[in-house]
Parts: structure tokens; sequence; C-alpha cells
């Protein structure tokens, strides 16, 4: 049985107040639409179908290859929205799953639940033209009411505006998500009459099925996942859901997160077991962490590798790659390109840019390293600085293994240090130095041995004689 989601996206989402299209903003690192493309994937093989509309273009770009697309001109109704995929899934598919790109909350397994749910009830000859899911609460938040008859069978979706006073206290509410016999479905659409306000409403078609006689299953959902997003405050909300699921996914699969009130993670992150989360950081993109790490208080990770028995402290790292037992802060900062080799220290108030670290180097505090290659091993004294940029280009720095450069010492690239060379504090590098030498001064040059002078003649003696 050939199911196709259908993923209702065009609307223009005025009460958000943006000109980015509603479902285009993020939610925890990923857009509102593409949690509802992912669902979907768990559900069936088939590419989902996205009705667009308002900001088509950028939907179409993020989820290129993901979702085929089909464009709603005219935003008149939800019923009108599934009319316009008609063309591409007549004939194509056998059953066809409805849901909204503004319902980030919905569980893959509730979906799942719901097809479930209409492939049994065609396996037990009820022959249902489909299945719905309902949710029970107090608040219905404009939602319509499903009203029974005695034998509990579906009898009609009232909208709330359309509610007696009776109707306006049932609480099992209609979300609006539906599984369709896709034959009966093509051919029933233009069975939804005209709203009021000139819309045509999906919900309609509970109706016109219930007029022919044929059975309409449920499946009951949970209440939060069927919360739609139309203003920033539903927005907060939701992604304080998603924020909790997925710190608790992270707990559950052995991760300490030591307040979970105060820390943030992107669905996108990786974490290792034993790992543990101090409070007010900040993990985003395709972050991933070894195990046994530390990370934070208050660090801000974006899209980084840090290898096992890592710490970040206090710190800003974004686009870098630390390697095991690599260390860093507090108050230090990683840029893009940086890499941090096995053992080393980076300790506060330093940054790195564009440049690897060997293994054991030590970068004590208050330095910077920008389009440079520094040896295992190397010391980095307080106050370094790579003199990367000239204006119009960057250039390398080089500092071999061993080598010691000293406090305040200006590298100006493009330099290169020997292995071991060394550096007096408050030198101005401008020329190689080679291996295991000492240069100092501005600009700095190699020391030279002196020769001890020759004794000066004692009182009452006479100088030896020249030749």
């Amino acid at each position: 049985m050939r199911l196709v989601n259908v993923i209702l996206a065009a609307g223009f989402g005025t009460r958000m107040k943006s000109d980015l299209p509603k479902v285009m903003h993020p939610l925890l690192g990923r857009p509102m639409v593409e949690w509802a493309v992912r669902m979907a994937e768990t559900v069936g093989p088939e590419l989902p179908v996205l009705v667009v509309g308002y900001g088509r273009e950028l939907v179409e770009q993020h989820l290129d290859g993901r979702a085929r697309f089909v464009h709603q001109p005219e935003l008149l109704g939800t019923g009108h929205a599934v009319q316009q995929a008609a063309p591409l899934l007549r004939g194509q598919a056998d059953v066809v799953l409805v849901s909204y790109a503004d319902m980030p909350l919905l569980r893959s397994q509730t979906l799942r639940a719901l097809a479930d749910t209409f492939r049994a009830g065609q396996a037990a000859g009820e022959a249902p033209v489909l299945a719905m899911l309902t949710v029970t609460r107090d608040d219905p938040q404009g939602f319509g009411r499903i009203v029974r008859d005695a034998r509990g069978e579906i009898q009609a979706i009232v909208e709330e505006a359309d509610c007696t006073p009776e109707q306006r206290q049932i609480r099992e509410l209609n979300p609006g998500i539906y599984c369709f016999d896709a034959e009966w479905l093509w051919a029933n659409l233009d069975q939804i009459p005209l709203s009021a306000k000139g819309e045509y409403y999906l919900t309609d078609m509970v109706g016109v099925a219930v007029a022919q006689g044929k059975r309409v299953l449920t499946q009951e959902a949970p209440a939060e996942e069927v919360d739609g997003i139309n203003t920033r405050v539903q927005l907060a909300q939701a992604t304080a859901v998603l924020r909790r699921r997925i710190l608790e996914a992270h707990m559950l699969n052995g991760v300490t997160v030591i307040d979970p009130a105060t820390t943030y993670i992107e669905d996108g992150v990786e974490i290792g077991s034993d790992t543990v989360i101090w409070p007010g950081s900040h993990l985003h993109g395709q972050t991933r962490i070894g195990r046994h790490a530390v990370i934070g208080p208050y660090s801000q990770v974006f899209d980084c590798e840090i290898g096992d028995h890592c710490r970040v402290i206090c710190s800003y790292i974004e686009g870098a790659r630390l390697e095991t037992h690599a260390e860093i802060g507090p108050f230090g900062r990683l840029r893009k390109g940086a890499h941090l080799g096995e053992g080393v220290h980076m300790g506060s108030f330093g940054e790195v840019k564009n440049s690897y670290l060997g293994p054991g180097v030590h970068m004590g505090h208050f330095s910077y390293i920008g389009d440079a290659q520094v040896g295992a091993h190397a010391n980095i004294g307080a106050g370094t600085i790579t003199c990367n940029y000239d204006g119009k280009v960057k250039s390398k720095t080089v500092i071999g293994e061993d080598a010691f450069v000293g406090s305040d010492t200006l590298l100006v690239a493009p330099v290169e240090l020997g292995p071991g060379a060394r550096t007096g504090a408050g030198s101005v590098v401008t020329r190689d130095v080679a291996p295991h030498t000492l240069v100092y001064g501005v600009p700095a040059r190699p020391a030279v041995k002196q020769e001890a002078p020759s004794p000066s003649p004692a009182a009452g003696e006479s100088a030896p004689p020249t030749a």
C-alpha cells in the first residue's frame, strides 16, 4: 500500500509579523517545515509533497531533494491546498496522509499510528475512507468539536465559530490531520462546500464521508503534539517542548546535564556518554562531542568536533576541532578552522583562527594565533600575536616543535621558527629563525655569544710585549 504524505505549507503567517515565511522560522536549529518533513520521512519511503505558497523559493531551496513541491497560487483554504496535489498524485498513491508544516511537535510514532489505524480498518473489512487524529483537552485552541452519535460513530465536525453552547463543552477536538483513501479523496474533493469566508476546508471531507455512509476512524493523539504555531509566543512554547525532549534524550543516553533549565542543545548535536554539560551552555548545529568531556559552564559551541576527555570552559568556539584531552578556557575563543591537537592546553583570553596547534602545545593566555601551524610541545607565551594580515593578504606562520615563544612576541607573517627555536620577551620577529636559535629585540636578531675579555695587568706589572 503506497502512502504519500502531503504537507500544507503555503500560509502567510501574518500573525508572526515577520518578513520570513512562517514555516521557515527556526526551532532548535531547524526551520519549522523541516521538522514536518522529518516526521513524514519516518512514515513511508515516498518523498513527501509540500504545498507551498508564500515564500516558496526559500522553502524549496532549503528542502531541495527532500520533497516534491506543488504551488497554491491562491490561499483558498486547506481543501483547496490538497487539490493542488491531485494532478501529481492521482493514480500514484493508495493512501494520502495530510499534515501541516506548522505542527513541529507532532511525533513520528503518532503519524505512524494514524496510518496503521487506517490500514488495520481496511484489513478488517471496515472499508474506511479516512482516519483522523483527535485530541482531548480543556483548551480547544480554536479546533473544531467532534460530534459522535450514541454508538460513538463520528457524525460531524463543528467549527468553533459555529458551535452551540452545548457543543462548546465538547473536549474531543479535531486538529485536522487525516489519512485518506486516495481514490476516494480525489473523487470527492470537489464536494467541499464554499465557506462563508470564501475558502474550502478539508475538515468538510468528514461530513462528505458521513453523508455517503462511509466509515471514519479515529486515533487519539497526545495533546501537546498537535499545537500549531501562529505567533512568536507559540513558537517559544513549542521550542521549550522540543528542547526538553532533546535534553531528555541525551540524558537517557548517558549525558549529565547539570541544569536542563539553562541548557540549550540543538537537534543535530551528538554527545557521548559520561560527558557533563554545565549550566548556561549552548550547543548548536552539527556539533559532535565525545565521551567523558566537560562543556561549560557558559560555553557556546557551533558546528565543532570535540574529542573524548576534552574541556571547554566558559568559551566560544565555532567551526573548530579539539582532539582527545584538549582543553580551552576560561574565556577562550576558537574561530573557524581552529584545530587543537591531542592534549593542547589553551588558557584564558586566547584566540585561534584557521590554525593547527600540535599535540601538547601550551598556550597559556592572552594570545592570538591566526593562519598558523604550531609544532608539538611548543610553548606560546602570554601576549604572543601572529601578525597574519598586512591589509591586503593573509600570510602563514610556522612554529616548529619544542619552540619557545616568549611573552609579547610579535610574529610578522610570513615567518617560520625552526624546531627548538626561542624568542625573547617583547621580540618582533620579521625573519625566519633557524632551529635551536634564540632571537630577541626589535627587530629580532640571533643572540651573539660574547668571548670573555682578557684580564687587565696587575699594578706594577708590565703589559706583555706585542708582536
